[in-house]
């Protein structure tokens, strides 16, 4: 099996809201979360990034630390919510709360306006996975994203029907194992 975590970058700056193609920093809190996650790992071998910066910043602090092989791969990169970006859902519910509904329900049957829909965002990200299995395999680790693709991927790795992909939990700056042969 190989060694393989999925971390997600810890919490940026500015409001709480739907982020997918924005690309705000970590905020310090957001630093001081990631480098906790990984204190008391041993070094990665190879770490694969998001581009957006809240992952890749934190990715290439990471790398350099600890000596590892940093890549940079742009199907990691989050959803894109389409109008709903920079938006929360407190925000939406005042005027799109079925909407909303909607794509809590079952991701897949619903894309948010404009948004990419979740069926091509799976196809990306686990073409992405697939592309680079290779290179993960028998090395130590570590894939710094988002937390719509970790939720993909885990919930993949669990056997759930699509539509519970948004029951999987992914916390900012947790470290989850991968195990790559079932992505």
């Amino acid at each position: 099996m190989t060694d393989c975590s999925l971390l997600r970058h810890g919490v940026t700056e500015g409001p709480e809201g739907f982020r997918g193609r924005l690309d705000p920093p970590l905020s310090e809190r957001g630093w001081k979360q990631m480098r906790a996650a990984v204190a008391a790992q041993p070094p990665f071998e190879l770490i694969l990034t998001s581009p957006q910066q809240r992952c890749a910043r934190f990715a290439e602090w990471l790398a350099a630390e600890q000596g590892a092989e940093l890549m940079v791969e742009a199907d990691l990169r989050e959803l894109d919510f389409g109008a709903w970006e920079g938006h929360s859902a407190a925000e939406l519910m005042q005027d799109q709360a079925e909407a909303l509904g909607l794509f809590w329900a079952d991701p897949y049957a619903y894309t948010p306006p404009g948004g990419e829909p979740v069926a091509a965002f799976a196809e990306r990200v686990l073409g992405a996975v697939a592309r680079w299995r290779p290179r993960l395999h028998g090395r130590r680790s570590l894939l710094v994203t988002h937390g719509g693709v970790i939720r993909l991927l885990l919930a993949r790795q669990r056997g759930l029907a699509a539509k519970d992909l948004l029951q999987v939990e992914a916390p900012y700056a947790t470290l989850q194992p991968l195990a790559l042969e079932e992505s």
